[in-house]
């Protein structure tokens, strides 16, 4: 099967790939600049921007390092100086931001990537009913919520076209499989009914009722063939996450990259969040360590998501989620937050982007 260019609002991909967005240093410039560059979509994620670079853009940060309250964790300037860094290196390709609906600030951190240049938002963990109020300002950005039922994507529409008469320009939906939080609860991961297959082809004829929306499967996909796969079943396109972190692009710290290399199939696991969903990620020596209640403190310092409520949950699954991101960012591999997909133990080689990109569009022995 060939794989073919599509179209998301305005904007033509020309490689039905996109990048997931990777939170706290994992998509930033390099990898979403040079995924675009390439012709597939690159997705710069909003979350964290004000660690980037050692925070020597972001105006309050507390001693240890951690930017102080939402408007420094999410610091829109340091937002802008990474469109710009990628834009030098895709020019005027598309280009995305991932902007979390648990973000504490998200319709401001909506706002600050359109005022930077974003093409497209992407929106996921929560059903982002008010995605097209922070949008309002910017026609021409397109938007793209993540569901993970075809009744999410039904109830969204609806609110959508009766509010702000207003449907999504593409929908990502994805299964339980993915890197980082989920979309359903812990014991729904594992359900034969939830898993990506199941879920796509009742969502492609739910975006039917709608229009023409293009549809993007996302969560366990690996390889050309999944791709093929996913494309027979019905989706214009596939999000990918963890196979671009093992390119010399990506954003991540050198150890955040070898603890993904250095993973097992077993060492996978579904973790708790002070998000609210279970989330998939590395179990490292930071999960022992909340189990014997030596992790690090947890003090609010960032504010990062609303469903936290200033650290009760953090306090209730035993890390901050803002502070042990930050330290993966940092390298710091004792008390560090490693994200990835079931499929992360297959990654077992650096490479570049454009290779990535060419052993996903025609096969790795091609």
């Amino acid at each position: 099967m060939e794989l073919k260019s599509f179209k998301i609002g305005k904007y033509t991909i020309e490689k039905p790939i996109i990048q997931g967005g990777m939170g706290v240093g994992i998509s930033w410039d390099q990898l979403a600049g040079t995924v675009s560059k390439e012709g597939a979509l690159g997705v710069i994620s909003s979350v964290g921007t004000g660690v980037y670079k050692n925070r020597e853009f972001t105006a309050h940060v507390a001693k240890h390092g951690q930017p102080i309250e939402a408007d420094n964790f999410y610091s829109g300037d340091v937002l802008k100086l990474i469109f710009k860094n990628a834009r030098k290196i895709c020019g005027n390709k598309p280009l995305a931001c991932n902007v979390l609906y648990a973000s504490s600030d998200y319709n401001r951190i909506v706002k600050d990537a359109c005022e930077a240049g974003a093409d497209m938002i992407i929106t996921g963990a929560g059903l982002p009913l008010t995605m097209p109020d922070a949008t309002k300002d910017y026609p021409d950005v397109a938007l793209i919520p993540i569901v993970s039922t075809a009744k999410a994507l039904r109830i969204l529409c609806r609110r959508w076209k009766k509010t702000h008469d207003r449907l999504p320009d593409a929908v990502i939906v994805e299964g339980p499989l993915s890197g980082g939080h989920q979309g359903f609860k812990y014991d729904e991961c594992f359900l034969p009914e939830n898993q990506l297959e199941e879920i796509l082809p009742p969502v492609i004829e739910e975006a039917k009722n709608w229009g023409s929306m293009p549809v993007i499967a996302a969560g366990g996909i690996w390889n050309h063939d999944d791709i093929v796969k996913m494309m027979e079943l019905g989706a214009a396109a596939v999000q990918m996450g963890t196979r671009f972190i093992g390119t010399f692009e990506c954003d991540a710290h050198e150890n955040f990259k070898q603890v993904i290399l250095d993973a097992k199939e077993d060492d996978i696991k579904l973790l708790k969040s002070p998000v609210g969903y279970p989330a998939r990620g590395v179990r490292t020596h930071l999960q022992e360590m909340i189990e014997e209640k030596t992790a690090p403190k947890i003090a609010c310092i960032s504010n990062c998501v609303a469903p936290c409520n200033r650290g009760e949950e953090a306090k209730v699954v035993g890390y901050c989620i803002a502070d042990r991101l930050s330290d993966a960012y940092d390298g710091k591999t004792e008390s560090g937050l490693f994200f990835t997909g079931a499929n992360g133990y297959k990654l077992n080689e650096i490479i570049t982007v454009k290779e990535l990109i060419d052993k996903l569009m025609y096969g790795e022995d091609n």
